[in-house]
């Protein structure tokens, strides 16, 4: 049999799993624990969990195994002054006309972080450098976890996105950047209770 589409399966599984905060950071992922519901051996499992970890969703420790990343204040500060850097440049490399590429039906996305990384995905595609496009969808993986709880911390978060969403989609880019660096800002400022958010089990 060929590992290559389990492997790829386990992986995105995981991927939706980590996301949508099954585990939580510290959580120890067991291959061995993990085949049999994902009807899978141990091998593609393992070799998924590699994967995730080079996308930063998962930590290999020197005792052994792999795991959640822990997330403490600075490290999640770092995840939002990382976001923020990253916008910014794909802002400044637009071409000179962008075309709207927003998602045509934001409202029917599922959550908040949905339509949030949906949202920066679109920001970064309109950039001339295809790596502003990959490093966004990579970060949002890692920030999707914190975004679906941010909602318990702060406040206006739709309004927020909408107004991000617009300037987007009509290629304001002063406007876009300003609003871009508030968003991270407030949730820099935040970042200890939302911590505690992502800690608590719901």
């Amino acid at each position: 049999m060929n590992a290559g589409p389990t492997v790829e399966r386990v992986h995105d599984a995981l991927r939706q799993r980590i996301m949508r905060r099954d585990y939580r950071p510290g959580d120890r992922l067991d291959p061995a624990v993990l085949a049999a519901p994902l009807s899978s051996s141990v091998t593609p499992v393992r070799d998924a969990l590699h994967l995730l970890t080079g996308e930063g969703l998962v930590e290999t420790r020197t005792s052994g195994g792999f795991y959640i990343p822990a997330l403490d204040e600075p490290a999640l500060k770092d995840r939002y002054d990382w976001s923020a850097q990253l916008l910014v440049l794909a802002i400044r490399a637009w071409p000179g006309v962008t075309t709207a590429i927003m998602p045509t039906a934001m409202e029917e996305l599922p959550s908040i972080a949905d339509r949030t990384g949906a949202i920066f995905l679109a920001i970064a595609s309109q950039s001339a450098n295809g790596e502003h496009r990959r490093a966004i969808d990579r970060l949002n993986a890692r920030l999707h976890a914190v975004r679906s709880v941010e909602t318990h911390i702060l406040d206006d978060i739709e309004a927020e996105l909408t107004a991000i969403a617009s300037a987007t989609a009509h290629g304001e880019r002063d406007r876009l950047r300003r609003l871009i660096l508030v968003y991270h800002r407030r949730r820099r400022r935040a970042a200890a209770p939302i911590v505690r958010a992502v800690y608590r089990v719901e």
